[in-house]
Formats: C-alpha cells, structure tokens, sequence
C-alpha cells in the first residue's frame, strides 16, 4: 500500500491572470500529462489547468466497487492531496465558483468522492465514467450542498469498470445534495471518452464561465 507524494503538473496562463483553476484527474495506469492533452479539445484557454500525478500512477489499487478499507492508505491520501490543491486555490482569494474539476474512470471516481465529501458551489464538475466509492456509498461521509454546481457524469452500458447502477446512485445522491446533473448513458462504448462528452463539457465551460 502506499500514499501520494505531491507531483502536480500544470498548463495555461497563471491562476492571477484567469482566476480560474480547472482540475484534471487522470485515471488509472495513465498521467497528469495524457489528461492535461484534452486540453487540445476544450475552450480552456482562460482557464488555469491543474493536473496531479498519482504514485505509481493509480489513485488507489483496487477497484472503486472494492471495500474502501481494501483501497486504504491510498484512498485517503490521494483525497487529501486533491483537498490540499483547492486549499491552496482559495487561499490565492479564487471563489470555490471558479474551481472545476474533470475526472476519467478512477479520475472520475475519485472526483465525485472528493466533491460529495465537500460540497460547495464549484464552478462544475465532470465526471468521464465514474461514479462514488465503496463496495456500498457511504452518505455519511459527504457534507454541505453543492448549490447548483452543473454537473456531467457520462459512461458506457455496459462499461467493464463502472456499473450503470452506481453511476444511477452517485446522480441521485449529488441532485440530494443540490447539484444540478446531466447524465448520459452510451449503448455500447467502450471505456474511452467520446468526442460528444467533449462538446458537453465544452459547453459547461463555456456557459458556467460567463
């Protein structure tokens, strides 16, 4: 088992100039580098973008669906590490209405977990095939309410990581907790983003950014 040491990559114009910070959570097996390319395919450019690189790059070792006992240090670890990165945002006087977050697969997962455990009003959140973490979600550990925050949350039927019933279950817990989601089920992808949830988001960008 292990926890994260703190590599962060970043691209685009300093947090100062845009004053407003997107977080790109890769997924497993894969870097802060290959996230940080959607870039090329999103209107980002007034937008600082932020990319943490896991340890051995995964976010935690077993599956999402896996007793979150089993996924410990590292569940926790990489938590903390995403909550110490949006500290340090606001801290730099950025509202938690200007801070994003874009996760794919574990990415997504791990974004989800950590935006329920702290709702607030974020500028949006998409999730690329994910959903809550637990063998069974635990409500207890999520706070506030995320008023309004616009949400994605995307996946493939049938997808060979993330059942269709736990991406149900995360969009009913968020809309619980005021968030306003978008969901989008795809017949038949593979486990892969489309260029579809690409405009989706580009949307959201746009739109929430005005």
């Amino acid at each position: 088992m292990y926890t994260h040491t703190k590599q962060l990559r970043t691209y685009g114009k300093p947090l100062a100039e845009t004053g407003k910070a997107l977080l790109m959570i890769h997924g497993r097996g894969a870097t802060a580098e290959s996230i940080l390319s959607l870039a090329e395919h999103l209107p980002v450019e007034e937008f600082t973008l932020l990319a943490p690189q896991a340890t051995n790059h995964s976010w935690y070792p077993y599956s999402f669906m896996a007793p979150e006992s089993q996924n410990q240090p590292a569940l926790d670890s990489a938590l903390a590490l995403i909550h110490e990165l949006v500290e340090n945002i606001l801290k730099q006087g950025i509202s938690s209405r200007s801070i994003y977050f874009l996760g794919f697969s574990q990415g997504a997962c791990l974004t989800s977990e950590y935006a329920a455990r702290h709702a607030q009003r974020f500028g949006g959140l998409l999730i690329f095939t994910g959903g809550l973490i637990g063998q069974q979600v635990n409500t207890t550990n999520y706070t506030g309410n995320f008023d309004g925050t616009p949400v994605i949350i995307t996946t493939g039927d049938p997808d060979p990581h993330v059942p269709v019933s736990r991406v149900e279950e995360t969009v009913r817990i968020l809309e619980e907790k005021g968030a306003r989601v978008l969901k989008k089920i795809y017949k038949g992808r593979p486990h892969t983003i489309l260029q579809e949830e690409l405009d989706m988001a580009s949307q959201l960008l746009i739109q929430s950014a005005e």
